[in-house]
């Protein structure tokens, strides 16, 4: 089904970039091949370098990513873009091209272990790491934890992926979703760099970003499988003697995605959770009491927009997530988040199409790049919400009479279209302030287009990998820094960013597993740690 609509999107050109300020990119660390595949549903030969079958590297993304002084920790996710085309697409027949296999059930993980769902097959535990500013030294600390205790070593491969991290008062915190649809913490100490341990939040199945605001640790979590029930924000309340202890400060109708900090308040970005029809569950931004948050007021959190203020077809807006969010010049920033497909195929399973034409049809106006909002004195009456890049109409369907139509969004977009002028920018993956200035990442899925069907309609080279884009001010557009994954194009997204001063550390999603061979003339899949200097040319000191 995927193939299917794969050949009938709408793909659009490059848009007209003005470049920002140079800057630099050095490569700091990459995942390197740590399997050996042998064939769809065969066993896995001894690990790299291969005798048998060919190299795979199956850590895919940074997907937790914090920054505690000089120290940079992140943990991983592997085989990423397997886990979401299985568990949030559905698919289940094994697919193997030449950047990538995902298994699912056919994969030695479910033969070994029947527990674990076919949709997931592809999963592997992940993986700690740390780098050091000072010394430039990066390790991998994932031993710390293996090594700790069988429960300790149990649960981190009970994990999907180190989602989120975050830090304070000398605790580094990682926490992922677990295969049992709960939430796993793991601590580490930062003046010795020491295991304090790892424990499961039982009422918690998903976790994305932690935020620090007023000398507190938030966490913004998912209830439910996949986090689709519901959602809350918890403070942490430990210290390094205790350090899984967490408050719950916020009770929320869906799960938190993304957080920031205005105004002594924290807002949250939500994913539409299932039955989003129902009033609160559609993706959406959500505002705190004033900081602090006291024991009753954990539901008083209050909606400030949601998918409906700008999607104008009711199913397409049940879909949406809401991404990155961040503080800048006065304004709250966020923006819009579409899994691939994921409209295409929730409209196919509501209202199937008598016919190809009408099949393509509906595939090419269900599909939505980010929009990028900003808005000013939220939840007051005088309110001020902007949409900087999106659409002034977009096609809503007609069930009664099996029609499309353009409808208006009611919204005019202050700089430009949705994606920054590329349909195919399709998560606003994060926002971060380093210095003066907010930086935008992005995923951008057509190297994914390309390969899914390589009969599709082609799609610009010039368009592959992931952007990062800049707001030099809160009066100007955004200005692209980069828009083909920061030197390598398999890049796909800018999963992560922590700001240091003027500079940033990207945690890039790759999830080519078989990309791994440095002799040919494509680059290398698994994910990247980059840093981003101010200042002098790209790729300088790209290694």
């Amino acid at each position: 089904m995927i193939k299917e609509l794969v050949t009938v999107l709408v793909l659009v050109g490059a848009p007209a970039l003005v470049k920002a300020d140079d800057y630099t990119f050095q490569l700091l660390g990459k995942a390197a091949p740590d399997e050996c595949f042998a064939g769809i549903g065969n066993p896995y030969p001894s690990r790299p370098p291969c005798a048998q079958g060919q190299a795979k590297v199956n850590q895919s993304y940074v997907w937790g990513l914090t920054r505690a002084g000089e120290q940079v920790w992140f943990g991983t996710g592997a085989n990423v873009h397997c886990l979401t085309s299985g568990g949030s697409l559905g698919e289940d027949d094994p697919v193997v091209n030449d950047d990538y296999v995902c298994e699912y059930g056919e994969s030695q993980v479910v033969a070994n272990h029947p527990t674990v769902p076919g949709e997931l097959g592809d999963v592997r535990p992940p993986q700690v790491w740390l780098y050091d500013t000072g010394t430039k030294v990066l390790t991998d600390e994932t031993a710390a934890i293996t090594g700790a205790s069988t429960e300790d070593n149990a649960r981190l491969r009970n994990t999907l992926g180190l989602r989120s991290a975050g830090n304070l008062d000398g605790v580094v915190l990682l926490a992922g979703p677990s295969l049992s649809n709960t939430l796993n913490v793991f601590a580490f100490d930062t003046a010795t760099r020491r295991f304090l341990g790892s424990r499961t939040l039982l009422l918690y199945s998903n976790a994305r970003t932690f935020l620090v605001a007023e000398n507190s640790l938030y966490l913004g979590v998912g209830t439910g499988q996949g986090g689709g029930r519901g959602g809350a924000v918890l403070r942490w309340a430990g210290n390094r003697a205790t350090p899984f202890t967490f408050d719950k400060v916020g009770d929320l109708p869906a799960q938190a995605a993304d957080l920031a900090y205005l105004d002594g308040r924290i807002y949250a970005t939500t994913w539409s959770a299932a039955n989003a029809t129902t009033i609160g569950r559609l993706a959406g931004v959500w505002r705190s009491p004033a900081l602090p948050i006291r024991a009753g007021q954990i539901r008083q959190w209050t909606q400030v927009f949601d998918a409906s203020r700008y999607e104008t077809d009711p199913l397409i807006r049940t879909t949406y997530g809401l991404g990155g969010v961040a503080a800048f010049g006065g304004y709250l920033y966020w923006g819009t988040m579409h899994v691939p497909l994921q409209a295409s195929l929730a409209h196919q399973a509501k209202y199937p199409q008598p016919t190809d034409e009408a099949v393509r049809l509906q595939a090419r106006n269900t599909q939505r790049g980010l929009s990028i909002w900003r808005g000013k004195d939220l939840g007051t009456p005088n309110q001020k919400i902007e949409l900087l890049y999106g659409e002034s109409t977009l096609p809503a369907y007609a069930p009664e009479t099996a029609t499309w139509s353009s409808v208006p969004t009611g919204w005019t977009p202050l700089y430009g279209r949705s994606g920054f002028g590329n349909s195919l920018n399709n998560y606003t993956w994060r926002m971060t302030v380093a210095g003066d200035r907010l930086f935008v990442a992005t995923m951008d899925w057509s190297y994914l287009v390309h390969d899914l069907l390589p009969q599709a309609p082609p799609t610009d080279p010039a368009l592959w990998g992931a952007d990062l884009w800049v707001f030099p001010s809160a009066a100007e557009a955004a200005q692209p820094i980069n828009t083909t994954g920061l030197g390598n194009y398999l890049n796909y997204g800018i999963r992560n960013m922590v700001a240091d001063g003027d500079d940033l550390y990207l945690g890039m999603a790759n999830p080519m597993n078989l990309r791994t061979d440095p002799t040919d003339d494509v680059p290398e899949g698994g994910w990247e740690l980059i840093e981003l200097s101010r200042g002098r040319d790209a790729y300088a000191d790209r290694l």
